[in-house]
């Protein structure tokens, strides 16, 4: 009887090591951004990854999204969005080769983000394969930012 209750205990306490590799390659994704280290940065994609960004026109390919942002890192111009929480599921399915995540981003300039995204498990490791990056934009203020939105169109 002990024995299945140990087991139990143990799986529910074991991290999953997948969800602990994906932890990593967003860490490693601020790393670089907060370096300003392009190719370590733009490594850590799927060749057709996507990139959603704050502004209704950040909708970028990976070759577009790396034309934006290789002249900022080439100025040594980085930026900074360290996770405060996150959670990430893995694909309950045979492979165990998609992940998803959502997570709560700080930053000196624009305070409390949003990231969120799907990683794809390639020969190579996990690769971002979508990030998206979006303010959070309380209830109680989402009309007056539709408004401002409105009225700078």
């Amino acid at each position: 009887m002990l024995a299945p209750l140990l087991a139990l205990a143990l799986s529910v306490q074991a991290p999953d090591p997948a969800v602990a590799e994906v932890a990593a390659v967003l860490d490693r994704l601020n790393a670089a951004s907060t370096a300003a280290d392009g190719d370590a940065y733009f490594a850590l994609f799927a060749p057709e990854a996507r990139f959603i960004g704050t502004d209704a026109t950040e909708h970028w390919t990976l070759d577009q999204f790396r034309a934006y942002a290789g002249p900022h890192f080439a100025r040594g111009n980085g930026w900074s969005y360290p996770a405060t929480e996150r959670t990430i599921v893995i694909a309950p399915i045979d492979c165990r080769c998609i992940a998803w995540f959502d997570e709560k981003l700080t930053n000196a300039s624009y305070g409390e983000t949003r990231g969120s995204g799907v990683l794809r498990l390639t020969a190579d490791g996990w690769k971002i394969e979508q990030y998206v990056l979006s303010f959070a934009v309380p209830n109680d203020r989402a009309r007056q930012v539709v408004e401002v939105i409105r009225d700078a169109e």
